[in-house]
């Protein structure tokens, strides 16, 4: 075979993305590394970072940034949040189009937010590329929630529409969650035509040898919460629970890790409660390689999700970080975090009721026999649910659908 058969022969991936590459989605960053280690050359369309190349190649993937950036948080107005969006879509659309002219991908894998994004792969897909629409969020539920619309108002029924069309252009749908599998199925698309691709905690990371030192206030009993503060993840119910079990536990310690649009109005109310020296905000940005440190320093992960239209379907990372990592947890009993975890695993309270978390706060501060049961109990969701099944899994989807291109 001449080496210009070979080139042709060459399987070529591209992932187009409404955020950065590589720190905005892990989860393009370890799909993109599952098939590089197959052989598949990968290219990444992605927005572009102030201070970033607009081509660079990052651990063997080609990122092409577009001249986009994301807004600082997603709690901005949706005219901006559109307006964002459409701009990268004719961006990437272009870049997209004359790189296949010139790379023939095998298969082009559009991630959401937003839906509409798949149709960028319109060129590609008519010249013979396999397109998969990567539903990392489900549109209509998000847009419901964080706008408090009705799933039967009009907004949402044609967030819901664009999701089908969407979901129909594409040759196959990857999601996250059984739940939000069922939920599409249920709107009508074609059961064997959506994949579960679970963001499970990155095992090269997150994993339960961790070796951490704490210092200072190491004789505190520590809660953790990490990821974005936004209202929806039940934040304020965490502090006002800390604010009702402080005078028994006095030495208790919430350490609330990340940032966020909802960051201030916890602070002031962390403020209004008298919480100073019970919470302790850190929002210093720390590498993904350094978070297991931070957290293996918490006696307990707490994730007070409320039970919305949308919060109720996600399965938190953080919670399958916790899970890796052997750190036992508070969970809200949501659909989606029950359909995966039990009793047995997690100390569930009900969503949105500050005097269930806080009892459940004071069970596990008493009853350290239960937290080391917890923490032995929660790996056995790694043991079922981990990155290396769920890559082999992904890998074989590419395998199928490039198969049936050559048929």
């Amino acid at each position: 075979m001449n080496s210009n058969t070979r080139q042709e022969n060459r399987r070529r991936h591209c992932m187009v993305v409404h955020a950065y590459y590589p720190l905005g989605e892990t989860r393009v960053e370890r799909q993109a590394l599952a098939l590089l280690s197959q052989g598949t050359e990968v290219d990444v369309i992605c927005l572009r970072a102030s201070g970033q190349p607009a081509i660079e190649t990052v651990g063997g993937v080609q990122a092409y940034r577009m001249p986009v950036r994301r807004s600082k948080y997603k709690g901005s107005g949706i005219i901006a949040q559109l307006f964002e969006y459409l701009t990268f879509f004719v961006l990437a659309f272009i870049r997209l189009s004359s790189l296949h002219a010139k790379r023939r991908y095998s298969v082009v894998q559009v991630h959401n937010l937003p839906d509409f994004l798949v149709f960028v792969a319109l060129v590609p897909k008519l010249i013979g590329a396999r397109v998969i629409l990567d539903l990392h969020d489900l549109m209509p539920e998000f847009y419901a929630e964080r706008f408090q619309r009705s799933m039967d108002s009009l907004p949402v029924r044609l967030i819901r529409w664009q999701e089908w069309l969407s979901c129909r252009f594409a040759d196959h749908v990857i999601t996250v969650t059984e739940l939000w599998r069922q939920s599409l199925i249920k709107r009508g698309q074609p059961a064997d035509k959506i994949t579960v691709v679970m963001n499970v905690a990155d095992d090269r990371i997150f994993h339960p040898d961790i070796v951490t030192d704490v210092s200072g206030d190491d004789n505190r009993f520590r809660l953790i919460y990490h990821g974005t503060m936004a209202q929806r993840y039940g934040l304020d119910i965490a502090l006002k629970a800390i604010n009702l079990v402080r005078q028994t536990a006095p030495d208790i310690l919430l350490i609330l890790h990340g940032d966020g649009e909802y960051e201030k109005a916890l602070r002031d109310l962390a403020n209004d409660l008298g919480l100073q020296g019970h919470v302790k905000f850190s929002t210093r940005s720390v590498p993904t390689s350094e978070l297991p440190k931070l957290i293996k320093q918490a006696d307990l992960g707490v994730v007070p999700y409320l039970d919305g239209v949308f919060t109720g379907g996600i399965l938190p990372t953080k919670l399958m970080e916790y899970a890796a990592l052997g750190i036992p947890a508070i969970a809200a009993h949501t659909p989606a975090v029950a359909s995966y975890f039990d009793k047995t695993t997690v100390q569930f309270f009900t969503p949105g009721n500050v005097e269930d978390l806080a009892d459940c706060i004071l069970t596990l501060y008493h009853d350290r026999n239960r937290l080391a049961e917890l923490a032995r109990n929660i790996v056995k969701f790694n043991e079922r649910y981990n990155w290396p099944d769920q890559s082999a899994n992904y890998l074989h989807l590419i395998e199928q659908l490039i198969e049936q291109k050559g048929q």
